[in-house]
């Protein structure tokens, strides 16, 4: 590469990946402080909270990278532009089509990128996470006891824990009833305790020390009374439905499954509407990456005199609307009430339109600048606020 695109390809690469780690830590943060509830009142265990958010940032990232690759463009050229450097490379004859090589292999590559996790690696990864719901809510993944709080057992059992040490490997404070099919009724008290895995998959130990235990039976004239130093207690685990297979909805195919049902005869028609919709929808947000470039050029260098971050607004609320135009358009194709195709080519012709234009104007219109217009209406309403707080601050003092 040349010395320019070495240059190209730093100025992208700090905003672009700045980007991409705050807007998936934002994303992140936002969806840990559910999950931490959730986890907490299934009685889970908290490490399943990291699981989960692994599982959810394939997710974040399919709409992460195309905004960090317009902001990683937008703001390089605006840094150009601003600090004269684009006017020198223009005066040496660099066109705009190409500065725009770097920033095209930026695209290409994220490109391929953003296709393996739409297309393969975001399937798989929404499935484990409803794996783990499943097990969190079924208690697939251990023992759910809360420490103070009564936890009662599918199977008729009944524990309450005081205190809960080193990782829940120390129990302490223990209340335990239980009455089996045969009618025996027990109810313990324990000092400490600890459970204990048996070769029996459905089944556990509950190991008690330095306790009481009252057990009454049918055939018994009153309650007998015991006081252990240790004393096992057999707990049967309840029995727990296996999870789903993969593929019970569009969210967790890979595009090839997409693909195979999109056309299968013998899949009913809101089978086939629906594949063909996601996948079509999928394609759409990778070949968008494509355009971003231009827009980020068209978007990032401001008209003469002016320092402006309009654009930088501007082609977040254009990639953020197209995005929801796309899933629109995936609800009604799936419907069957418009063809995917159109559904979804058609807004991705008029976005690419006008994005063309923009670039167009920019690069090969003398003096063009397609958000002039806007520009200059931020001015003049900056300018007009200016005016206003200052003669509202006088009147205030008056």
């Amino acid at each position: 590469m040349k010395s320019i695109d070495r240059y190209m390809a730093r100025l992208i690469a700090v905003p672009l990946f700045s980007t991409l780690i705050i807007s998936a830590m934002l994303l992140v943060l936002d969806r840990m402080l559910r999950l931490f509830d959730f986890v907490a009142t299934e009685g889970g265990p908290i490490s399943v909270v990291w699981r989960m958010l692994a599982n959810l940032l394939p997710e974040y990232l399919g709409l992460g990278i195309p905004i960090g690759l317009l902001l990683g463009v937008l703001l390089a050229f605006r840094r150009l532009a601003t600090s004269s450097e684009l006017d020198v490379m223009r005066a040496v004859g660099m066109s705009y089509p190409r500065l725009l090589y770097v920033p095209f292999l930026y695209a290409a590559a994220l490109a391929a990128v953003n296709l393996a996790i739409v297309g393969f690696i975001q399937p798989d990864a929404r499935y484990s996470y409803e794996k783990l719901r499943f097990e969190l809510r079924t208690g697939a993944l251990g023992a759910s006891i809360k420490v103070g709080e009564f936890t009662h057992f599918p199977n008729g059992g009944t524990v309450r824990i005081e205190h809960s040490r080193d990782n829940g490997r120390k129990l302490s404070g223990i209340f335990v009833q239980y009455a089996d099919k045969k009618g025996d009724w027990y109810a313990v008290t324990a000092q400490s305790g600890q459970f204990l895995a048996t070769d029996n998959p459905d089944e556990i130990i509950f190991r008690l020390t330095k306790g009481t235990l009252v057990n009454k039976a049918p055939n018994f004239a009153t309650p007998r009374v015991l006081t252990f130093t240790s004393h096992d207690l057999p707990i049967a685990l309840p029995k727990y439905e296996s999870f789903r297979t993969q593929g019970s909805s569009n969210l967790e195919m890979t595009l090839p499954t997409l693909a195979r049902l999109g056309h299968d005869h013998h899949a009913d028609k809101e089978t086939r509407d629906t594949s063909r919709a996601a996948f079509h929808f999928r394609i759409v947000e990778v070949c968008t990456m494509f355009l971003l470039p231009m827009l980020g050029l068209a978007l990032g260098v401001p008209p003469k005199r002016s320092s402006s971050a309009i654009g930088v607004f501007l082609g977040i609320i254009m990639i953020v609307a197209y995005h929801k135009v796309n899933e629109y358009g995936m609800a009604v194709g799936g419907l069957g009430r418009i063809d995917p195709i159109i559904a979804l080519w058609v807004p991705f012709a008029v976005f690419a339109s006008l994005v063309l234009w923009m670039f167009y104007t920019i690069a090969f219109v003398p003096g063009g600048q397609p958000i002039g217009a806007l520009e200059r209406a931020a001015s003049k309403a900056a300018k007009a606020i200016g005016r206003l707080l200052p003669r509202r601050g006088r009147e205030a003092r008056a």
